[in-house]
């Protein structure tokens, strides 16, 4: 069952040439960190920040082009994680006919943001990828998230990379270049 889910924070590393969308589960902790290209970052951060840019830009024109021809976007799922790649679906209604359209999850964000469209992950997919502060026990101790009781969950090993930079990074400055 997909899970709803909102944008966080978009992380980035000085050091390399990636960034992170942190999805975050509404009423939880737990969330869901997604390598992005730098350009699907941007228009996702400068949707989010509600900065005017003077043409529309690749997710803008998206979003008209399905207006235009009767359509609306309904949701976004990120549906699938294979190794280290997400997979999303976009799910739109076009004069009532349901139809899904196969889609980087980034662009697929980069989307639900534009239009106010909801962004889903299924819950597979966050038992396998999804990060989660441990919880307390009634006996003081803590207990292992159900993804790691389960053997679903993505090596540490694996999720190393996401932890590391996500704990490193403050981007409360992100998109405040040039702004004193």
């Amino acid at each position: 069952m997909p899970v709803e889910m909102f944008v966080e924070s978009i992380r980035m590393n000085l050091l390399a040439p990636h960034r992170i969308v942190v999805l975050k589960e509404s009423g939880r902790d737990r969330i869901l960190p997604i390598v992005i290209g730098v350009h699907e970052a941007d228009a996702i951060a400068l949707r989010l920040q509600g900065t005017e840019v003077p043409r529309p830009m690749t997710h803008d024109l998206l979003a008209n082009m399905i207006a235009t021809l009767g359509g609306r976007v309904t949701s976004v799922v990120v549906n699938d994680l294979s190794g280290e790649t997400f997979f999303a679906r976009i799910i739109l209604d076009v004069e009532g006919r349901h139809v899904e359209v196969d889609s980087r999850p980034s662009d697929a964000i980069a989307l639900a943001v534009r239009v106010g469209a909801q962004i889903l992950v299924d819950e597979a997919v966050l038992k396998r990828g999804a990060i989660e502060p441990e919880s307390s026990t009634p006996e003081g101790g803590t207990e292992a998230p159900e993804a790691e009781r389960t053997g679903e969950r993505v090596g540490d090993e694996q999720l190393a990379v996401f932890r590391d930079i996500i704990n490193q990074l403050n981007l409360d400055d992100f998109g405040r270049e040039g702004k004193s």
